[in-house]
């Protein structure tokens, strides 16, 4: 039994279990990439091949699979929406095939997760440590305000975690700093006042 020309042409691709079955004109319209490849004459002892079942097979995802080839059968790359961001990143690396190519409809899409760690990073930027011979660090009460704003560990806490206790001291605890005894010597001194005017107005209703 002799194969024919369109027969030869054919090449199948048995990807995560699930066999495809294209021309291999079609695998050389993205030369370099590692589908492209296939079609070379050393392809079989380059690759996983069967000859059994005449078919090359990949252990990569099958799902994502689909929208490769059709990239080659197509010359659009769209990208899944039932699959994340960094799982289909990998899968064009593997396959040589660059991101930017991603049709601008699936670009959103296929950014997100991108734009979402770029976003928490923003947020988590560390300020610049301190010099060790910072005067503020070495004592006094502006050190202590200092070192509420480093943890344990050393990393840098958020401005509400560093100054809550410091706020709580300050207007519940007296004597717990200089601040706090001129808030509290603060507060008693406009009660004093409201009271000694109030006693004023009341005088003067007397009189």
């Amino acid at each position: 039994m002799t194969c024919s020309a369109s027969d030869s042409e054919k090449i199948v691709i048995n990807c995560g279990g699930i066999r495809h079955e294209t021309y291999r004109s079609t695998l050389k319209t993205l030369p370099g990439t590692r589908l492209s490849w296939l079609t070379e004459p050393d392809a079989y002892s380059n690759f996983d091949y069967d000859p059994k079942s005449d078919e090359f097979f990949f252990d990569r995802h099958p799902a994502t699979f689909a929208f490769i080839l059709n990239y080659y059968r197509t010359g659009k790359l769209h990208c899944p929406n039932d699959v994340c961001g960094p799982l289909f990143e990998e899968e064009l690396a593997f396959w040589g095939i660059d991101e930017t190519d991603v049709e601008a409809c699936c670009w959103m899409n296929y950014r997100q997760h991108r734009d979402a760690e770029e976003a928490l990073d923003s947020f988590e930027q560390p300020e610049p440590d301190a010099p060790e011979d910072d005067p503020a660090l070495t004592g006094g009460a502006d050190g202590d305000l200092k070192r509420l704003c480093m943890q344990e560990d050393g990393r840098r806490t958020t401005w509400w975690d560093a100054w809550r206790p410091f706020m709580w001291a300050l207007f519940e605890d007296p004597y717990s700093s200089k601040y706090a005894r001129s808030e509290a010597s603060a507060d008693q001194d406009h009660c004093e006042w409201r009271l000694s005017v109030d006693s004023a107005i009341r005088t003067e209703t007397a009189y």
